[in-house]
């Protein structure tokens, strides 16, 4: 993928900085877009450490001014644009629904699900100055197939919609030869869990264990979802669009 151009949001920490790294080391320039500059510049070193290349782009994916002036910086420095990972979201806040606040809901709505829409509304138009090309939306195993987690209402609704504006797309873009797919992880090793607020949410009366067969459930690692990253932006996935990868080890299978 030599001369090819990557945005990957949400790029300075888990799995959008591993996903950054490896289409960096497929030999794609890398746009590493994210809202704190200082983890965005230690994505970039580190790509640039492995003799790749990167820019810093911030932005904050709710924002469609900054994103698209971010794409915009992109294509001028780089030329074009042929794969993106809408990566970027946030667990938000977990609690029983007639305890969660409308403005914590509509914060997760705003990263998860506007974020993605306007990095994917931004990158179509030089996606298809390009010819074609890539987009795949990091979704979850919550929402789509896993419907016990304890007070995710608003988290799991995004991640459903995620789904459902991938597989809407996938036939428009399809006339322009790019591609859309989404990745469900399940429990993966990152910081991302750090950051959930949860509040009362055993009231919600879910008892629920999270098994994983594949590994005796140990999480995955951010390193595992970029493989597929790299897959899904590569032209080895030239035939698959509107599809749905579950990368959990089986645990949306067994809770």
């Amino acid at each position: 993928m030599t001369n090819k151009v990557a945005l990957v949001t949400g790029a300075g920490s888990g799995i959008g900085r591993a996903s950054a790294l490896a289409l960096a080391s497929d030999g794609m320039a890398v746009g590493v877009l994210g809202h704190t500059p200082a983890e965005n510049q230690e994505t970039v070193d580190a790509i640039k450490a492995e003799g790749g290349m990167a820019l810093s782009l911030a932005a904050d994916v709710t924002s469609a001014e900054e994103i698209d002036a971010a794409l915009d910086k992109l294509v001028s420095d780089c030329g074009r644009l042929d794969a993106v990972v809408a990566n970027a979201g946030i667990n938000g806040v977990w609690a029983p629904i007639d305890e969660l606040d409308p403005s914590d809901f509509d914060k997760t709505i705003a990263v998860n699900l506007r974020g993605t829409f306007l990095t994917i509304r931004a990158s179509v138009p030089h996606l298809r100055k390009a010819g074609g090309g890539s987009i795949t939306i990091i979704s979850s195993i919550n929402g789509t197939r896993k419907f016990v987690s304890p007070g995710a209402t608003a988290y799991s609704a995004t991640k459903a919609a995620q789904l459902a504006m991938m597989q809407q797309l996938a036939p428009e873009l399809g006339q322009a030869k790019i591609r859309i797919n989404a990745i469900c992880p399940g429990a993966i090793d990152t910081e991302i869990g750090d950051n959930t607020q949860i509040r009362n949410a055993e009231k919600s009366g879910i008892d629920a264990e999270t098994h994983i067969p594949l590994t005796g459930d140990s999480a995955g690692s951010a390193e595992e979802i970029a493989d597929v990253v790299s897959f899904l932006a590569s032209d080895k996935s030239r035939h698959v669009t509107g599809t749905p990868i579950f990368v959990d080890g089986g645990q949306s299978l067994v809770t």
